[in-house]
C-alpha cells in the first residue's frame, strides 16, 4: 500500500465531518484511511460511525494530546507514505490523488504548496514553498503536515513525534530529519489540500507556546545556533510590532509606504 491518510480529532465534529467527506469523495482506490479520536464528548464518534464503511481503522479513546494521537495513527498505518490531514483540514475537490500517488517516488519528504483559508475574513490564498530548504528556512518557517507526504519508516526511525511538545513536534521532525538525518526531500509546485486558520497552532493565544517549544528544541539539539535563532526571533517580533503600529498602518493607508515592504 502506497498511502495512509491519518486524521486526528478531539471535539471538532463539524471540522471532522468536513475532513472525512473530503477524503472519501476522492476518486482513488488503494489508500488507507485512519481516524484517531481522543474520546470526544461531542458528536464526533457518531460522525465516524456514520462513515465507518469508508474508514480502514478508527478508535475513539482518550489520549495524551495531539502528538500522542498522531503516533497512534503511525502505529496503525501500513502505507509507505503518511499524510496527516487533521480534523477541519481538507483535500481539494479536484486533488487528483491517483496522480499524486504516482509522484511519491521514494524521497523521505515530499511537500506541496498549500491553500490557506482564513474563515474570519472569508479569504483564501496559496502559500508557496521553495524547492530548496535548509536550516535557515526551517527556523523561520516550516513545512505543512497537511501538505506533506512523509515516509512511514522515516518517522518510525525518528521515534515518532515527541509527545513532550504541544504544538511544535511536527516542525521539530522536519528540521531534524533534513538538517540532522539528511532526509531526502522534493517539492512539487502544486496544491492538493486546504488548511483552515481556526486550529490550535493558529490561535494567537498559543503563539508563546509555539515559540517556547521551538526555542527549547533549538537550545537542546542545535546549541551552537541558539544565539542566532534568538536574535532572529527578536528581530521578527520587532518587525511585527512595527508593521502593526498605528502610525505605519496610517501611512500605508494613505499610500506613503507603498514602495516599502512593510
Amino acid at each position: 500500500m502506497k498511502l495512509s491518510i491519518i486524521t486526528i480529532n478531539y471535539n471538532n465534529a463539524i471540522g471532522l465531518k468536513r475532513t472525512i467527506e473530503s477524503v472519501i469523495s476522492q476518486d482513488c482506490s488503494g489508500i488507507e484511511y485512519i481516524v484517531i479520536d481522543g474520546g470526544s464528548s461531542d458528536t464526533s464518534k457518531d460522525i465516524i460511525e456514520e462513515y465507518s464503511s469508508h474508514i480502514t481503522y478508527w478508535i475513539s479513546k482518550p489520549d495524551n494530546g495531539v502528538y500522542n494521537a498522531m503516533n497512534k495513527g503511525i502505529k496503525h498505518a501500513n502505507g509507505e507514505y503518511l499524510l496527516f490531514l487533521n480534523s477541519g483540514d481538507t483535500l481539494l475537490k479536484d486533488a487528483g490523488l491517483t496522480g499524486i500517488i504516482d509522484k511519491l517516488t521514494g524521497e523521505d519528504i515530499i511537500y506541496y504548496n498549500l491553500e490557506i483559508c482564513d474563515t474570519t475574513n472569508n479569504n483564501k490564498f496559496i502559500k508557496f514553498y521553495p524547492d530548496y530548504i535548509d536550516f535557515k528556512y526551517l527556523i523561520e518557517d516550516g513545512l505543512p503536515h497537511m501538505g506533506t507526504f512523509i515516509k512511514r519508516n522515516a518517522l518510525i526511525d525518528y521515534g515518532g513525534y515527541s509527545e513532550q511538545m504541544r504544538i511544535a513536534s511536527d516542525w521539530a521532525f522536519f528540521i531534524d530529519a533534513i538538517c540532522l538525518n539528511n532526509a531526502s526531500y522534493k517539492h512539487i509546485d502544486d496544491c492538493f489540500s486546504t488548511f483552515y486558520l481556526d486550529g490550535m497552532s493558529s490561535d494567537s493565544q498559543n503563539r508563546h507556546i509555539l515559540t517556547d517549544e521551538r526555542n527549547n528544541h533549538i537550545a537542546t539539539i542545535y546549541p551552537l545556533y541558539q544565539s542566532l535563532y534568538i536574535g532572529w526571533i527578536e528581530k521578527k517580533q520587532e518587525l511585527y510590532k512595527l508593521k502593526t503600529s498605528v502610525s505605519v498602518r496610517f501611512l500605508k493607508k494613505i499610500g506613503l509606504l507603498k514602495w516599502l515592504k512593510l
